[in-house]
């Protein structure tokens, strides 16, 4: 195969989970549904999706928006985080809630993180072989999501932090070779009706 193509990166947060976590809410179905629609105009070739329920029942119903692509389960799409930054690194108003926050993960957690950090940047990103170009969604949680952008902006590796997106939001990310990444859009919820468009962000967040 010869040649580098243009990617394309569509990234979206799981919609809203229940509770216990086990899957989607009805407004989650709805927005996973929705977002389905939202792209179906958009020549995708697979769908990647994390391994807990909500990114699962996510990626299904927006598959079945789709018709038939393959559909892949990738640790590397998971909910994790991808970096810890010093305390120092964060900036000054942040930085004692940041650090009580990140004091809580393990050093275990800290290592398998920044692993899977490492494989969705090497799985997920940048040109791709061939000719022809590469269209992928990738369903996930909001930490990845800031990562990669956060990445493709060449930003610190800190700022992946209070980044956050929406439930059943679209990010995308352009890479096209021999030019810088481009984000094309950023937690895009036009798809979404008012009434369910701002779940999961952050009360002072949604307006």
């Amino acid at each position: 195969m010869t040649g580098s193509a243009t990617r394309v990166l569509y990234l979206a947060r799981h919609a809203e989970a229940a509770p216990d976590g086990a899957g989607l809410t009805d407004a989650g179905r709805r927005q996973a549904v929705l977002l389905g629609r939202r792209l179906r105009e958009t020549p995708l070739t697979a769908i990647h999706h994390g391994p807990l329920p909500r990114a699962e029942e996510t990626a299904d119903l927006v598959g079945e928006q789709l018709g038939a692509l393959p559909q892949y389960r990738s640790e590397a799409a998971g909910d994790y985080i991808p970096d810890t930054p010093a305390h120092e690194e964060l900036p000054p108003t942040v930085a004692e809630p940041w650090t009580e926050f990140l004091n809580r993960i393990t050093v275990e957690e800290r290592e398998t993180g920044s692993a899977l950090a490492a494989s969705a940047v090497e799985m997920f990103t940048g040109p791709v072989p061939g000719d022809e170009p590469r269209h992928e969604l990738v369903v996930t949680h909001t930490f990845l999501i800031g990562w990669l952008v956060r990445a493709a902006m060449d930003a610190p590796k800190w700022r992946w932090m209070g980044m956050n997106h929406a439930n059943a939001g679209l990010t995308v990310i352009r890479y096209a070779p021999d030019r810088p990444a481009t984000v094309l859009l950023f937690n895009d919820t036009g798809h979404l009706p008012a009434g369910i468009r701002w779940t999961g962000l952050p009360p002072e967040l949604r307006v």
